[in-house]
């Protein structure tokens, strides 16, 4: 009855105070829970499609065993300049040189892309609405300290706890912690941590190397709430190994997109947490990761092994096509990556 009430306030226009900031913050979290059912994973390449590459390319095995005279490191293509905006279409095909301890992006677009940190670009803060320069600047770095955080940083993706991530979020966001904390520590099919965060266990999987390519864009617009909104869409890309039982060289890469809208209300005008910003989407994609398997960890699919969870039953689609919104309507299911 309370929040009935405080909608129709909002669509007179009334001012708003804190029974309705209160309601405000509940209609973020029921939107941001939402939107992270709204998930579309993608299964890696199948086996047969990399050994049939393979046939017809040997030069691509590391090494070149076949005597096929192509040997030595490639002159590796200049850095992209920052993306400002969406591009028009997928990025162009390179020639699928095999991944290797060496070079973990040979044959991948991302070899063009920012390392890590780099790759999160911040715009140019300016005043919006009642919120000043330096209150926009702190949604920005907020926005960033989470992105960084949750997909960069070596112990958040070794299965640590991402802090500094929480941190950032408002407390007065129950539910979204709620939902986070429960996902980290009781991951299910419910409680998913990477519907936020980059994880890999440890146990089975290891980064090549201490590079996380990256590239997306951050904007940020004046919001409903007496705020500024920040939209973020960015592309990770992790190259991995195998450990353990089942170690190797063979080197994959796991792609994860991740769109992430948060917005930074005007403490006088709502009851929030000053410096502290508010989840109201989260949402990603998932290309080369096991298909239904919700124990909070990545899994890549490695081209020398059996392929594990439920097979795929979607399309084929480039993990690394930024060129199209993530669609909040989209279907929710796992289908098929054309690379990694």
């Amino acid at each position: 009855m309370v929040a009935g009430r405080l909608r129709e306030q909002d669509a007179r226009g009334a001012k708003p105070g804190g029974w309705r900031t209160t309601a405000s913050l509940l209609e973020r979290e029921e939107r941001a829970i939402r939107s992270r059912r709204r998930r579309w994973v993608f299964l890696g390449l199948p086996v047969a499609v990399a050994l049939a590459v393979v046939a017809m390319r040997p030069s691509l095995l590391p090494g070149d065993p076949f005597g096929t005279g192509r040997s030595g490191a490639a002159v590796a293509p200049s850095p992209l300049p920052a993306e400002t905006a969406a591009p028009t279409s997928a990025p162009d095909s390179v020639d699928p040189e095999r991944p290797t301890l060496a070079r973990p992006f040979a044959g991948s677009p991302a070899l063009q892309w920012a390392d890590g940190e780099a790759g999160i670009v911040l715009p140019k803060a300016t005043p919006i609405g009642s919120l000043s320069k330096a209150q926009v600047a702190g949604a920005l770095e907020q926005t960033r300290k989470l992105l960084i955080d949750a997909n960069l940083d070596p112990a958040t993706l070794s299965g640590g706890r991402p802090e500094t991530a929480l941190a950032v979020i408002d407390p007065l966001q129950t539910d979204v912690h709620g939902l986070l904390n429960t996902a980290l520590s009781k991951p299910d099919e419910d409680h998913d941590p990477l519907w936020m965060f980059s994880r890999f266990d440890p146990a089975e999987i290891r980064l090549v190397g201490d590079v996380v390519k990256t590239r997306g864009r951050m904007t940020f617009e004046a919001g409903r709430h007496a705020s500024v909104a920040v939209h973020a869409d960015y592309t990770f890309v992790y190259p991995v190994v195998r450990v353990g039982e089942d170690a190797t060289t063979e080197v994959e890469r796991t792609i994860v997109r991740r769109v992430l809208d948060v917005e930074l209300s005007d403490p006088a005008e709502y009851i929030v947490t000053p410096g502290k910003i508010s989840v109201t989407r989260y949402d990603e994609e998932i290309g080369n990761s096991a298909c239904d398997v919700y124990d909070g960890f990545l899994h890549p699919e490695f081209s020398t092994t059996e392929p594990t969870g439920v097979p795929a039953t979607g399309p084929t689609t480039d993990p690394y096509d930024r060129s199209q919104n993530l669609d909040e309507n989209r279907p929710v299911g796992c289908g098929v990556v054309s690379r990694t």
